[in-house]
């Protein structure tokens, strides 16, 4: 397992960052310049690209408030953003920094669009049947990503500490 200790060194992470929020970027914009909102087009018979719109948060959490939660799901990603790479730069290992920079990067770019357009650009949906998992992005799928990563970290420290010698505390 490689640990990063040197708080340079977790800041290097921060290119992944930047990448999600180009790749999510560029994405979006793709898919605002060739659809109409609502347009779908069917590339398997369980996966479309459709352009739709989300002004809440995951699953569509609070999409129909009066619009506060614009600012509040922004200022949210604002506070994540700082604490995540305050925690990058304190380093850790690969897949932890890795984690790290896929969530800073999804919530950067969706802030990206709750900044300038009031709410997040979502085109990728897979379906079966009459089932369809809400749509969601790029940004989404890194946070995604990154949050199952930090999760198998956990548990690999864990697993690693358990693997250690018990010292017994007396008391027989």
């Amino acid at each position: 397992m490689m640990v990063i200790g040197n708080p340079v060194n977790g800041l290097r992470w921060l290119w992944i960052s930047a990448a999600v929020v180009a790749a999510d970027y560029a994405t979006k914009a793709a898919m605002l310049a060739a659809f109409q909102p609502g347009e779908e087009r069917p590339f398997t018979s369980f996966f479309s690209l459709i352009l739709t719109f989300n002004s809440g948060a995951a699953f569509s959490l609070l999409a129909d408030a009066d619009g506060w939660q614009r600012w509040f799901f922004a200022a949210i990603a604002a506070g994540a953003a700082i604490l995540i790479t305050w925690l990058l730069k304190r380093g850790g290992s690969a897949m932890y920094c890795l984690g790290l920079a896929l969530i800073l990067g999804g919530a950067l770019g969706n802030v990206c669009d709750r900044l300038t357009i009031g709410r997040v650009v979502d085109f990728l949906l897979f379906h079966y049947e009459r089932w369809s998992w809400p749509a969601f992005n790029v940004a989404d799928s890194a946070i995604s990503v990154g949050a199952a990563l930090l999760i198998v970290d956990s548990f690999r420290h864990r697993h690693a500490d358990d693997s250690r010698p018990r010292v017994p505390t007396g008391g027989n």
